[in-house]
């Protein structure tokens, strides 16, 4: 991998970008461990009334946190342009993040939903936040060449970092409801109790330790951009930047058009991340165990998807691995939500109902493993590669307020996927119809996409 260059000529080697790439091996087991795999299930089947229930408050705050992410991340990366600051924002953010998931360590069953909502509130809008910052030193790290192949390369050392946190939960913590013993058939370490729902209160406190060792490294390697801009000027002239940017985003269609399709595709991404292991959880009864097998297998597939991704983004550019993985997406959503316990694609597959005993004795699971494996493959790249497509069609000096734009993009209707699941349970009474309403977004994405130049850096007078 070739060296970068800083603002200031200075030529930063593979460590700088090394510790740049382990932020997302630091950040990812939040999103793999706690909100979907183990804790979110967890708050879904234990902390509400009833299964139903619960998807629908884990989809409130999914809402939430997606409209206040949505509002506020286009005005903190242009501040970002302002100060040139990218480190001390994600350290301030880093503290919030940190504090909030360890918290969740008081979330036992008959605890307040609303406060462990609040809880989960904050620590996704650190975390998100601290993404705007982060994603904006990409351009300065990496050459125009090797971004998409750095951006899933770094997306899947995420995965793999999620997957090993998943690996310790299930063999070292997480104990079985009838046995009480790990899935090596052993006590919980450090005495956890599966009955009081330790086992996945404790991914918390350690997604927080997790994340406070690993980022280290960014903050000692990577370079940062000074300017010497006070705080308070900063933000006005962020804001004033802000401004300008939304004026200037009329004379850049393409990217507007990329934007667009990119807000639409990723809410179907956010909501099936954030949906997909509790909807398991209500249909199957997966407890913690179960899960967190689906996670890792989900976790392993997307790494070989990331690295097979880098290359064909490589070769062919990151439109055609956006495309190829919507269509992964909208395929594996329909089987899921097709498959019930004793048929798949609507009936038209019929399984058998027998249980051989077990993890996943059912053929139904099977199935619905099979369907997410094949999501697996695809949502890692589909991230990654949006944001290389944006890499490669802005500037260097304007990517902090363009990745604030494209924060926004990513965030401005994601509450949208989830209020949506929220109103189409409440009216049929399914968490499957409420599922079944994220492959709109996937297509309409889709099709905005396709008439997208790549890269979207046309401007127009």
């Amino acid at each position: 991998m070739t060296a970068i260059a800083t603002e200031s000529g200075r030529r930063s080697g593979r460590l700088a970008l090394f510790g740049w790439m382990l932020f997302d091996w630091a950040a990812q087991p939040f999103f793999t461990v706690v909100i979907t795999f183990v804790f979110g299930p967890y708050f879904v089947a234990r902390m509400a009334s009833d299964p139903v229930a619960g998807q629908a408050a884990w989809s409130n705050v999914g809402t939430i946190s997606a409209f206040l992410i949505a509002i506020f991340s286009p005005v903190l990366g242009s501040i970002a342009d302002a100060t040139g600051y990218r480190k001390r924002w994600i350290a301030f953010f880093a503290a919030i993040k940190i504090l909030a998931i360890a918290g969740l360590w008081m979330a036992a069953p008959g605890s307040s939903v609303v406060a462990v909502g609040a809880l989960v509130i904050f620590a996704s809008l650190a975390a998100e936040f601290s993404i705007v910052f982060n994603d904006s030193m990409m351009t300065r790290l990496v050459g125009e060449k090797e971004v998409g192949k750095v951006s899933n390369i770094a997306w899947g050392l995420g995965y793999l970092g999620g997957l090993i946190a998943l690996f310790a939960v299930l063999l070292l913590l997480a104990g079985s409801p009838q046995t009480g013993k790990t899935l090596i058939g052993i006590d919980p370490l450090f005495g956890l109790d599966p009955a009081k729902g330790e086992d996945a209160r404790i991914t918390g406190p350690l997604s927080a330790l997790w994340y406070l060792v690993f980022i280290l490294p960014m903050f000692l390697f990577t370079p940062d951009i000074a300017r010497s801009v006070p705080l308070g000027a900063a933000v006005r002239k962020g804001l004033s930047e802000l401004k300008d940017t939304l004026g200037e985003l009329a004379h850049r269609r393409p990217l507007v058009r990329f934007l667009v399709a990119r807000m639409i595709y990723q809410d179907g991404v956010n909501g099936l991340l954030f949906l997909g292991g509790a909807f398991a959880a209500g249909m199957f009864g997966w407890q913690t165990t179960e899960i967190g097998l689906y996670g890792i297998m989900l976790a392993a597939v997307a790494i070989i998807g990331c690295v097979t991704a880098s290359r064909i983004d490589a070769a062919f550019g990151s439109k055609r691995v956006i495309i190829l993985s919507l269509v992964l997406l909208v395929i594996a959503t329909i089987g899921n939500i097709s498959t019930t316990t004793s048929s798949t694609l609507f009936g038209l597959v019929p399984l058998g109902t027998e249980d051989t005993g077990g993890l996943f004795g059912t053929a139904a699971e099977k199935i619905y493993i099979g369907y997410g494996i094949v999501i697996g493959l695809a949502f890692g790249p589909v991230q990654a590669s949006s944001r290389s497509y944006l890499a490669r069609s802005i500037d260097a000096d304007e990517a902090g307020r363009y990745f604030g734009i494209y924060a926004l993009s990513g965030r401005a209707t994601a509450f949208m996927a989830t209020l949506l699941n929220s109103l189409v349970i409440m009216a049929t009474g399914s968490a499957r119809a409420g599922m079944a309403s994220l492959i709109l977004f996937f297509l309409v994405g889709l099709v905005l996409l396709v008439a997208t130049p790549y890269p979207a850096r046309t401007k127009t007078p």
